[in-house]
């Protein structure tokens, strides 16, 4: 998922602005996904997305995705996938440390 789109969309619960990026993967299939987090780490910063859209996988497995911020030579945004293993870890264990404390399992556990 190498281009994207940047939309500014209201969430209708919370009244707050959402960033929503369509990306579209090599087979030209676009997708759109919200920002749920992001930090900066060993100078790059990356992206911890969600669809914004529930698929056929969805189910009590919270799936992200996670990107890093690159800029072309013209200075413009895109974003790109991890290819670097270690990389990868080390981003995705802070993202399940800082994800995992922002869920309410008691919560979850009450909506029965």
């Amino acid at each position: 998922m190498a281009e994207e789109k940047k939309n500014e969309l209201e969430a209708e619960d919370e009244g707050e602005e959402v960033t929503v990026y369509t990306l579209t993967d090599e087979d030209g299939k676009e997708y759109e996904f919200e920002i749920i987090d992001d930090v900066e780490m060993d100078g790059n910063i990356y992206f911890a997305m969600v669809p914004t859209e529930e698929t056929e996988s969805d189910s009590d497995v919270w799936n992200y995705v996670i990107l890093k911020q690159k800029f072309d030579e013209e200075g413009n945004e895109f974003l790109e996938t991890l290819e670097d293993d270690d990389e990868f870890e080390k981003v995705a264990a802070y993202f399940d440390d800082q994800l995992s404390e922002e869920i309410d399992y008691d919560e979850e556990d009450n909506k029965d």
